[in-house]
């Protein structure tokens, strides 16, 4: 790389012109997010994590990368002691989250090694029992937060707590009751990465070794070695697909031919004698339909359990599908077959005590992979589920109370000023006056909206500053598909020499078809049989449109993001981290997918 190339910079943070309409944005955040309060907030390099916050937060919703970030951090720097690296520095800016890497000094990583070896040992050694006790935490947790409750307070105190000797009016439990819910998703966030770090340590543990051994091994051949696993994560959807399945059998087409009408979907099954399939239906929704076709950080995200007519869209069009003799079911079997041959192929290469090392990191990189998805529908889905429903019902009683007109008005506080709206209403409601917040919270709450839809207006900035001659972290790269290439690329703001789309080459094969764009969650009612899916990113949560596509093609994302690796267990072609296929290519182009190469070709404009 050359010195001029090295030097080539994205913008400073300070020299980013605001959107119209949007000054005083900074305001809407904590102090510590914005990096006008920020050392080196115009020197490091930043790059946009537009992967798991694509959209402007609303103030409330910062809640979310704060928690995810902080501990993400915590199980490198000071739980695990992962040499080279500690956790990840985060601010926001102009609305959208930006992330830099924090690596260890050279001259302390050695000291870390014996430590981070005893520590991450005792959890590779005992990962079954320890996993099996994350589950039950993490359910606690969720329990406890179900059980919560946000009513409006009554007019007076009832008598038995005169009799009782009680002396409190009842309004603790509400200003108790919201604090526990902030620490109840704290706690599970900590959870959250108890064992995430360390799946992809065991898988970049693996990817290393084969690296050394088997020098020009493609990384998608180590990424297959693991691959046709039974997750969780793919459970809701598996759900729907036996669901679909079942309907078929008791002959139940017909009672779908309106899933928006989810009373009068259920009511069409029950009169065409489909009790037991209801019966089947209402037991998948504990806790199946505690999942969002978002990602679980924004309070607008639509989950299954409150809007059903989702869960029975995707019914419909399996029931559609299997009706036209397509096979619906993920290609398991295959991608086992396929797995077991590429182990073998490589294996059968290395000598016996090479051989032995070859089976035991693999085995854990396996047995450790499944984790990196699975925890997100035990944290993402399920945990942010129930705690934007307890939100909802909090900010229900500021609508009744006249605080603002709609309940997600509330999410255009912060969560400090929610605490202090909650005093504000307890204190009009004990004295007998009028609380200030209905003077003073509707406007106000449209001066924020004005500004968040002002700073909606603009796509981030895929990075900000100067970046490293090498990006090396391994994280970085692997997760967000940040890469010395990537990121000289995003700087040139050009294609490649033949025009081509380049990005990550995160799953294998060559296809062509018709371009679908997809922007939000709402449109993917839109995708189409046969259809290649172009986004910012996927969900994975989007299971359900993976049988229908032929290929996707994301923004950003690296080998282990939640797009390459659902393309993976689909059979999908798919390129990651391109930077600018969704602002590149449009709905209804003919585009040629190379999974394989990383390279997406516009064939038709």
């Amino acid at each position: 790389m050359t010195i001029e190339q090295t030097m080539k910079s994205f913008p400073k943070p300070s020299e980013i012109e605001v959107p119209a309409g949007a000054q005083g944005w900074e305001k809407l955040y904590p102090y510590n997010l914005v990096f006008d309060n920020a050392p080196g907030g115009d020197e490091k390099f930043w790059f946009c994590d537009s992967q798991h916050w694509p959209t402007v937060f609303k103030p409330f919703e910062t809640i979310g990368g704060e928690f995810a970030v902080k501990c993400l951090g915590q199980y490198n720097t000071r739980h695990l002691l992962i040499p080279p690296a500690n956790g990840i520095e985060f601010k926001i800016h102009l609305g959208y989250l930006y992330m830099s890497p924090v690596p260890v000094p050279e001259g302390e990583i050695a000291a870390r090694v014996p430590e981070f070896e005893r520590r991450a040992g005792h959890y590779f050694q005992n990962w079954d029992s320890l996993l099996e006790a994350w589950h039950s935490k993490v359910r606690a947790t969720i329990d406890e937060m179900e059980e919560l409750e946000f009513t409006a307070l009554p007019d007076v105190v009832p008598f038995d707590d005169i009799v009782s000797g009680k002396a409190m009016d009842g309004s603790q439990v509400l200003m108790e009751n919201y604090d526990r819910l902030i620490a109840l998703l704290y706690r599970n966030w900590q959870y959250h990465f108890e064992f995430l770090n360390l799946g992809y340590l065991a898988y970049l543990d693996f990817f290393g070794f084969c690296k050394e051994v088997f020098p020009g091994i493609p990384d998608q051949a180590i990424a297959k070695m693991v691959q046709g696993v039974d997750m969780e994560l793919f459970r809701p959807d598996d759900e729907l697909k036996k669901l679909a399945v079942k309907a078929v059998e008791m002959r139940l087409q017909s009672a779908f031919a309106d899933p928006d009408d989810v009373e009068g979907t259920l009511r069409a099954v029950r009169d065409a004698g489909g009790e037991e399939w209801l019966a089947v239906y209402q037991a998948a929704q504990d806790p199946w339909f505690n999942f969002t076709v978002g990602n679980g950080f924004y309070g607008h995200d639509k989950y299954w359990l409150e809007h059903q007519e989702i869960p029975l869209g995707y019914i419909k069009d399996y029931i559609r599908r299997l009706d036209e003799g397509q096979d619906i079911m993920r290609p398991v079997a295959e991608l086992i077959a396929e797995k077991e041959r590429i182990v073998g192929e490589y294996s059968d290469l290395l000598q016996d005590d090479v051989r032995e090392q070859f089976d035991a990191k693999r085995g854990l990189a396996a047995t450790a992979y499944p984790y990196v998805e699975n925890h997100n529908f035990y944290i993402e889905h399920w945990t942010m589920g129930v705690f934007w429903r307890k939100v909802r019902e909090l900010a229900h009683v500021f609508t009744d109370a006249g605080f603002w007109a709609d309940p997600a008005d509330m999410l255009y506080l912060n969560r400090n000023e929610v605490r202090d709206a909650i005093f504000d209403l307890v204190t009009g409601w004990a004295v007998g006056a009028e609380p200030t917040g209905p003077h003073y919270w509707p406007a106000e709450i449209e001066r924020r909206r004005g500004i968040i839809d002002a700073l909606s207006t603009r796509r981030p900035q895929p990075a900000l500053n100067t970046p490293p001659a090498q990006i090396t972290e391994p994280f970085t790269m692997m997760l967000y598909g940040i890469t010395t290439d990537q990121v000289q690329q995003w700087l040139a703001g050009e294609e490649g020499d033949d025009g081509a789309i380049t990005g990550m080459a995160a799953s294998p094969g060559v296809v062509e078809g018709v371009a679908r764009l997809i922007t939000s969650a709402d449109q993917l009612g839109e995708v189409q049989d046969g259809e290649i899916l172009v986004a910012t990113i996927t969900a994975p949560s989007w299971g359900p449109i993976f049988g229908k596509i032929k290929a996707t093609v994301t923004d950003i994302g690296g080998m282990m993001s939640h797009a390459a690796i659902v393309c993976r267990e689909y059979g999908l072609p798919a390129v990651t981290g391109t930077g600018s296929a969704s602002t590149t290519i449009r709905t209804g182009q003919r585009i040629r997918v190379d999974g394989t190469a990383g390279r997406v070709e516009i064939l038709e404009s």
